[in-house]
């Protein structure tokens, strides 16, 4: 086994030692509602009660606005998990959510989208 400074729950070769489910305390609905790209950032309120340190490491990453899916990457976890965190620091007022924007009039040109995503399959 490989060590990290990710400390004892993270194998440089295996990746995490705990289950998803173990982080989320085995709850696999959030009981807010998030998107993928909802924006997420801390309020510098402190919550009440005391958080895991997943919860912690979330936090550290609200520090300016963050979708939903930038978190999750960083910390190697599912979404659903991560949303699961992401509702017990809403719920205890730490972070506050933006939900995305929908695109208005001068949203981009679908044609010239799909055309840049035609050019790019290509390339591969």
């Amino acid at each position: 086994m490989a060590a990290t400074s990710g400390g004892p729950w993270l194998d440089g070769d295996a990746g995490r030692l705990i289950r998803p489910y173990t982080v989320s305390g085995g709850r696999t609905r959030p009981t807010v509602s998030f998107d993928l790209l909802t924006l997420v950032r801390a309020t510098g309120s402190r919550p009440h009660s005391q958080l895991g340190p997943d919860h912690a490491q979330v936090l550290g990453l609200c520090g300016r606005p963050t979708s939903v899916a930038e978190i999750a990457a960083h910390i190697r976890q599912p979404a659903v998990v991560t949303k699961v965190l992401l509702s017990d620091l809403l719920d205890c007022g730490a972070v506050a959510t933006r939900e995305p924007t929908l695109l208005g009039p001068d949203s981009p040109d679908l044609a010239l989208l799909e055309a840049v995503l035609h050019g790019l399959r290509a390339r591969l």
